[in-house]
């Protein structure tokens, strides 16, 4: 039985419920329809509820059978969260590119890559090594331009950290 089908939260019965009377009156492919399923198993459910690896699975089965690259970037997209919660960066970093080769306007996957490169400049800061986390803060600095360029007034904290480290043009 699909993980949707069995998870007690309202508000995703509600996605689900709402989700498959869609599938049923837009007019879909059988492969899209299961591609969606597999979607939405991975990320209403298994992954909302710390299930990553059974989310990955719904995931990789998803990119298997979808064939839109905008959807496809959702999709690569949710994987790179899961790498990234499970603190696996440069894998999460090669899932968020990959996302953003099938839809560059993905201001969230600019900015979650530029909160992991912060991070590791953080680090760098840590181990007493200043080029290093000046190279890793200026790559943060352009992801975040990006991601800001895209949604203007989102992403407050990262546009005063630019200005307060004079990044910002």
């Amino acid at each position: 039985m699909p993980r949707s089908r069995i998870n007690g939260n309202f508000i995703d019965k509600t996605f689900s419920i709402i989700a498959n009377i869609l599938l049923r009156i837009i007019p879909t492919t059988s492969g899209e329809k299961e591609a969606f399923t597999y979607y939405r198993d991975g990320a209403m459910s298994a992954q909302s509820e710390g299930n990553y690896a059974e989310a990955l699975q719904n995931y990789y089965e998803a990119m298997r059978l979808e064939i839109d690259p905008y959807d496809r970037s959702y999709i690569l997209y949710n994987i790179g969260l899961i790498h990234t919660s499970n603190g696996e960066h440069t894998k999460a970093l090669e899932y968020y590119f990959r996302a953003l080769e099938r839809n560059p306007f993905l201001p969230q996957a600019f900015n979650n890559m530029a909160v992991i490169c912060h991070y590791r400049g953080e680090q760098a800061v840590r181990q007493g090594d200043s080029e290093i986390a000046e190279a890793w803060f200026d790559q943060a600095a352009e992801y975040w331009k990006q991601a800001i360029a895209l949604t203007p007034g989102n992403y407050i904290e990262a546009h005063n950290w630019l200005k307060i480290t004079k990044r910002f043009e």
